[in-house]
């Protein structure tokens, strides 16, 4: 009888260990994973949440009328907004081509101590048709577009 207890015994540690293991090799992984992770943010959730700067991350929404200034070196400044909130960016390089004001647009980059997001990449819609989905469930979030409405996203 012993022989039997002692086997389901080690077979339950053998069980609890190969649980164990997979449990860190799970963390490890997340982990690794966490540092590639670009996370999205309206200008809303910014407002709200708060953002720590230098931290790397996607910030999307319409870039506001009349908000757009070009300075010598390819170096351009916007406004994102989402209708009930805005953040400054700034960004130096070419634009994509469909940039304009009042279309969709996803900035990647970081925030710097001043508030001012500062882009290291922007990606804009590429037809009439789309708009990023994270800029479409950030408008609807705000209140500012219902597409069940069958109305165009505010340009």
């Amino acid at each position: 009888m012993s022989g039997i207890a002692s086997r389901k015994k080690r077979r339950l540690y053998i069980v609890c260990l190969g649980l164990l293991c997979l449990g860190v090799a799970t963390s490890l992984v997340l982990t690794a994973f966490e540092d590639s992770i670009v996370f999205f943010y309206s200008p809303t959730d910014i407002a709200e949440k708060g953002l720590e700067a230098d931290r790397y991350v996607r910030i999307g929404g319409l870039v506001e009328e009349g908000s757009v200034e070009r300075h010598p070196g390819n170096r351009i400044e916007f406004v994102v907004t989402d209708f009930s909130n805005r953040i400054p960016v700034t960004y130096s390089g070419i634009l994509p081509d469909l940039f304009r004001e009042g279309q969709g647009v996803v900035a990647e980059g970081k925030l710097d101590g001043d508030q001012i997001f500062v882009a290291q990449e922007i990606l804009a819609k590429h037809d009439e048709n789309y708009m990023p989905k994270e800029v479409a469930e950030a408008l609807q979030k705000s209140g500012q577009w219902k597409p069940e409405s069958g109305e165009a996203p505010p340009r």
